[in-house]
Formats: structure tokens, sequence, C-alpha cells
């Protein structure tokens, strides 16, 4: 496929852990062989895990596992990716004909919101890091959890250790008051790694113009997230739908600053049609039938994460 492709979110590693799937082949909605398939990728890979269902050994432990998974996928299938923690690492692995492949944490709970272990993210190759998922956790409320709690001080150590280590913080899935908590704190570029237009789709996982212009100021970017409830109201959503997130953003000034964070196998029903990784070009098209120039559509589709992860 003649187009590039810069994913800031899926959860695929999560399921080859806990499934024994593949990252080269898969029964989910992403593997290397359709990513291989672009004219370039980069992949940004989450280790995940429900707090509500931690390990009994705990969460800190999980990620371990999973990191460790994403290590061993790595090493099996070097002819088609290589793990980057770099803009110049990416272009690298790229220039090779390989899927760039990056790791985040779903939710500072996977480090026991402990400063402490940033060091560890960071030895790893964690390139960013969700302050929360779904769950509230010792550091923040989430947007369906503890809604009204924002950044405690320990929240704020654990941003500035992060961002001392140069790992992004991502706000996908946090509690408004902890997203502008952290527009106060901030000294580096926020990502929301997999998020929509709350003007667009009234979901709380969803960012207000407000947010995205906060978001833009810093340097960061916002990825488009294709699972249905977070882009239209009902049990589908078509790719008229997702093109309105889209343009939306892009009103907003998002032409830097937009990008994809598809969610892939982390989700249920995904909107226009898309089957899995292979569909994103149905995406492009639609943008690109509406009149949007090739250097736009690449920018979104990948030099503005390209950027933010350098």
């Amino acid at each position: 496929m003649a187009i590039p492709l810069f994913d800031a979110h899926c959860d695929t590693v999560s399921w080859c852990e806990k499934l024994g799937w593949s990252l080269r082949e898969s029964e989910g909605h992403l593997d290397l062989k359709r990513l291989s398939a672009y004219e370039k990728a980069a992949q940004v890979f989450a280790i995940f895990h429900n707090l509500a269902k931690a390990p009994a050994d705990g969460m800190f432990a999980e990620a371990k596992r999973q990191q460790a998974v994403f290590a061993r996928e790595m090493a099996r299938n070097g002819d088609l990716t290589a793990p980057c923690r770099s803009a110049a690492e990416i272009r690298q692995a790229n220039a090779a004909g390989k899927v760039a492949a990056l790791l985040s944490c779903e939710g500072s709970e996977l480090l026991n919101c402990d400063p402490a272990n940033i060091e560890w993210a960071k030895r790893v190759g964690v390139k960013s890091i969700n302050l929360t998922w779904n769950h509230a956790n010792l550091i923040a409320g989430s947007h369906c959890a503890q809604p009204d709690r924002g950044l405690n001080d320990l929240g704020r150590a654990f941003v500035h250790s992060a961002q001392e280590a140069g790992i992004l913080i991502d706000v996908s899935h946090c509690s408004d008051p902890a997203f502008w908590d952290l527009m106060q704190i901030t000294q580096k570029p926020v990502i929301a790694s997999h998020s929509n237009a709350r003007a667009v789709c009234a979901h709380t996982r969803n960012l207000t113009d407000d947010m995205f212009r906060a978001i833009v100021e810093t340097g960061g970017v916002v990825g488009l997230n294709v699972y249905v409830p977070f882009v239209a109201k009902g049990e589908s959503a078509g790719i008229d739908d997702l093109v309105r997130h889209v343009e939306h953003f892009l009103s907003l000034g998002g032409e830097k600053s937009l990008g994809l964070g598809a969610d892939l196998d982390g989700c249920s029903s995904l909107a226009g049609g898309l089957r899995g990784v292979q569909d994103m070009t149905v995406i492009w098209d639609a943008l690109a039938q509406r009149g949007y120039p090739d250097a736009l559509l690449r920018d979104v589709f990948y030099y503005n994460f390209l950027r933010v992860f350098d």
C-alpha cells in the first residue's frame, strides 16, 4: 500500500501475553504482516491490564511480563520489525523495510504509580504512559471513575519523572480535572494517543475543543480512535462519521497535531466498515476524495506522531 502509517495505540501485546498470539500473524485486528504492507509503518504497542483484575503479584509484575513478551516477539520477527526508541530509529527501521515498533504503558498503575519505576520504563523502551485507564488510580481519576478527581502530588511527581526521562504523558482515559492539572505543569508535548472530538461525539473519552487546543499548544498530537462508541452514538458508525472528527480537529488548527490511534485489539466494533489495520486506507481514501492534499494526509497518517515520538 503506497501510504505510510504511524498508529499510536493498539492492545495486541496484551493478547499475545494472555492468549499466546504471535505478533507476526494474529486473529486480531493487527499484526506485523499486515503492517508490513504499508509503504512504511510505525506502531505503538501498549502494555495493558485491567486494574480491577490485578494479578496476585501486582501490576508492575504484569507490566514486566508483557514487556518480556514484546521483547520476545521483536527477537522472533526481526525480519519484519525492529524495536525503536526515537524518530531516528523509526526512520532507520522503515528505511530497512521493517515495521518500527514502540512500547507504551496504558495506565500509570502498571508502574504502581511510582516515580521510581520510571527508570525501568525508560530502560526497556517505554515511550509514552497514560495517566490512567478507565479506573482511578493512586495519582488521578479517570473519565469514568472518580471523574472529578484531578492530579495529586504523587501524580505531579510521576509526570515530572516521566518527562525528565523523555517519556510522553498520554491523557486518553484520564479525568477532565487531571487533564487540566497536567496542562499547568507539563514541560513537554502531551499526547492523547486514542481520543476523538467531544463536539462531534459527546463521550467522556473524547476531547473538548479547549482540550485539543491545549494539546496543540504543547506541541502534542491526538490520535483518531475508530471504536464505534467514540465515533458516533448508536450501534454503528460510518466512514463519514470518522471524517467528521478529522475535519473538526483540522478546523481547530490540527494540521500538525492530528494523527492515528485506532485502538485496534482494544475494542470490539470498528467504525467505517474497518476490519483491522489493513483497512486504514479507507480513511485515507475518504479524505483524499474530499480534496485533502497528499502532504496533509501524510502528516496525519505518519509525520505528526513521528515528530512527537522523537
